[in-house]
């Protein structure tokens, strides 16, 4: 697989290790873990144990094989989530594919912490919402959402934001009954380092 400005590294289809137990924990409950949360966020959460954490982070965090989870949109930009695992500098890099156009774009890095510009909730939907099915990648709105839930730095996300999160953990194996304890921290955190500002040019115009 080859992508514009990853020469180097050992990228691979990602997309079958989305049903795999242990993905989600892996992918998401880093997000609750600098401090901010009350309550410490656990594997079970979304339905999986420990023991499938690690084994899927050995798969994950492959410094011999990249995973990319590609997103092409039917109408407009998709996004690409590659695990970039650099010896030394181990990161999770979200671009914007532009419908016609070779070269993609990082808007956001993710490294411990959070770096780049981010989506409003209305982008962030439009991608999710929108799969192409003629293309190789994640077609289930639901996971393309949970995929790219990081990039949302909306301070005004509606009220309906956490009913929607809370429905796509369901689908993807959350337990109901705790499926809105993962969303509520989930959208604790994404609101806590909000900072989109509507002045900013939005990353999906290609500006």
């Amino acid at each position: 697989m080859l992508i514009k400005g990853y020469g180097a590294g050992p990228l691979v289809p990602g997309e079958s290790l989305l049903v795999h137990p242990g993905f989600w924990s892996n992918h998401l409950l880093a997000m609750c873990s600098d401090g901010g949360c009350a309550e410490r966020p656990v594997p079970e959460w979304f339905g999986e144990d420990g023991a499938d954490v690690d084994a899927l982070s050995e798969v994950l965090f492959d410094p011999e094989r990249w995973p990319v989870f590609r997103m092409p949109a039917e109408d407009g930009p998709g996004a690409v989530v590659i695990y970039r695992n650099l010896v030394g500098d181990y990161g999770t890099d979200y671009l914007l594919t532009h419908p016609g156009r070779s070269y993609v774009k990082q808007i956001v890095g993710w490294d411990g912490d959070f770096s780049g510009t981010g989506l409003t909730w209305r982008e962030l939907s439009r991608i999710a919402d929108s799969p192409s099915m003629a293309a190789e990648g994640v077609q289930d709105t639901a996971t393309r959402f949970l995929l790219l839930l990081l990039l949302l730095t909306d301070p005004d996300a509606p009220e309906a934001a956490s009913a929607r999160l809370t429905a796509a953990l369901t689908v993807v194996g959350a337990p109901q009954d705790t499926a809105s304890i993962a969303a509520e921290h989930l959208m604790a955190h994404l609101t806590r380092r909000s900072r989109h500002d509507s002045t900013w040019g939005s990353p999906l115009s290609g500006s």
